[in-house]
């Protein structure tokens, strides 16, 4: 089986081939026969009842440095592809959530992954809210005496935008922490979304758990291990990935929110789990893949791959 794919990204110049999880699945898939096509966001337009893509054909190599090479530009037509990929990074803001609406229209007769449709309507820190038993107490809230009230019933808390991603914006308030209210005005002052308030897990130090499932089935993790004085674990921001074995805790989470990720389309889902607690489900842009396969050798890219051939077939 030869698709085409075509693959919307963040610019793939900057990217570090020894971690990115949508360089590895691009190159899985050239190894696998497939033929790539790369856009930015930007480049997406709808047209007169079509929906195009303004970009280039993709070739990928392992050299740092040299790791891609572009075809002439052109245009796309995407229902004239096999699968498309959403694969560009938060923040989930109206531009994000604007592509999820124009991919809407060719998919299914074009496998969009993930289903922008679930994308959208289940962003990372909203669909943990369907498994409240699964979670640490949680609060979604703009209003700053509701998340004082929440603090005050909880303790140490962390605070974070709801949007947001790769650990910015991201602060542990201890119980007697007065920055709370200074806080609430510095993010009620860049935006107007409710803010996300969730009783803080000494267990974080120990590490924070990435789960990856493809098509609703737990494949492997990896931890992540906060650097020294951080409270946040992400890569980003100076985490250290460990190897890790899955849990019988880790397997119960997996099971309980498997089927509805398979039902809903999401191939490649990474979740974040502390200790025993369920704290994100990952769908817009998951990433960990490269740092797993080092680790156990498994080919997370390959089992995606897969996923997405049988359902083309």
């Amino acid at each position: 089986m030869s698709l085409q794919v075509a693959i919307q990204m963040d610019p793939i110049g900057p990217i570090d081939i020894a971690a990115d999880s949508t360089f590895r699945i691009a190159e899985e898939a050239q190894a696998r026969g497939h033929r790539l096509f790369y856009y930015t966001p930007d480049k997406l337009s709808y047209r007169a009842g079509r929906v195009v893509a303004r970009g280039w054909p993709l070739t990928v190599r392992r050299e740092k440095g040299n790791h891609f090479t572009l075809g002439d530009e052109q245009d796309l037509d995407l229902v004239e592809v096999d699968v498309v990929w959403l694969r560009q990074d938060p923040p989930f803001d109206m531009g994000y959530i604007t592509t999820t609406h124009l991919l809407d229209m060719v998919h299914p007769k074009t496998l969009v992954v993930n289903d922008p449709f679930w994308v959208r309507n289940y962003p990372e820190k909203l669909l943990v809210l369907n498994f409240p038993d699964l979670t640490p107490p949680t609060m979604i809230a703009r209003d700053l005496e509701t998340l004082k009230e929440f603090r005050a019933e909880h303790g140490d808390v962390i605070l974070k935008p709801l949007y947001g991603n790769g650990g910015a914006g991201v602060f542990k308030l201890n119980q007697g922490d007065s920055n709370l209210a200074s806080l609430h005005e510095l993010f009620c002052g860049i935006n107007r979304e409710p803010l996300i308030m969730q009783k803080f897990l000494p267990a974080v130090t120990a590490g924070d758990k990435r789960v990856i499932l493809v098509d609703g089935e737990p494949v492997g993790a990896i931890n992540r291990v906060p650097a020294k004085g951080e409270t946040r674990s992400n890569m980003h921001v100076g985490g250290r990935p460990e190897k890790v074995d899955l849990t019988k805790r880790d397997h119960e989470i997996c099971a309980a929110i498997g089927p509805l990720l398979r039902e809903k389309g999401q191939v490649f889902v990474g979740i974040d789990v502390i200790g025993d607690w369920l704290t994100e489900i990952n769908v817009t842009s998951p990433t960990g893949i490269q740092e797993l396969e080092r680790f156990d050798g498994i080919n997370i890219a390959e089992k995606i791959w897969k996923a997405i051939e049988a359902r083309r077939a």
